[in-house]
């Protein structure tokens, strides 16, 4: 069993709850680069949700797949507040574009812990996806996470 790490200080605190994220971060990333490739919403779902289910805030990101959905590339590209993010589509067709995307995975929080699509998760998935669409682009799946993950493709609102 592997030890918990401590703090070098003379109290002997354990690390901090961002570190710990920030480790589980890391070793989804380096799963996710091993399976090198997502063949369904569970294979995104889990790195995502280690990656934002602790905010406090809402951040949308973009996992950028090539034509064989191939991981090109995670981004954080928007961060908001504890109840919305403003997501804007030019900025991310033109981060689909400088990395060269055929697909992509949106994925955003609610920090309520309720991982509900609104109706505004609904119509930006419609407005993005439209959008990427012009420079063919497939918008593969919407995450939201919260206590659990939502997957709109999986709800057939997509």
């Amino acid at each position: 069993m592997p030890s918990i790490p401590f703090s070098l200080s003379s109290t002997c605190r354990p690390i901090g709850e961002h570190a710990i994220l920030a480790a589980a971060e890391l070793i989804l990333s380096k799963k996710l680069k091993r399976l090198g490739k997502i063949n369904n919403p569970t294979d995104a779902a889990e790195f995502l949700r280690a990656r934002l289910g602790g905010l406090m805030h809402e951040e949308f990101h973009v996992m950028w797949l090539d034509n064989a959905h191939r991981i090109l590339d995670c981004q954080r590209l928007f961060n908001g507040t504890i109840d919305g993010a403003s997501v804007h589509p030019r900025e991310v067709v033109r981060a689909a574009l400088q990395i060269n995307a055929a697909a992509a995975i949106f994925a955003h929080n609610h920090p309520s812990g309720v991982a509900e699509p609104s109706s505004a998760d609904r119509t930006l998935t419609q407005e993005l996806r439209d959008a990427l669409r012009l420079v063919g682009v497939r918008v593969v799946d919407h995450l939201i996470i919260g206590a659990e993950c939502v997957s709109l493709a999986e709800r057939g609102l997509m």
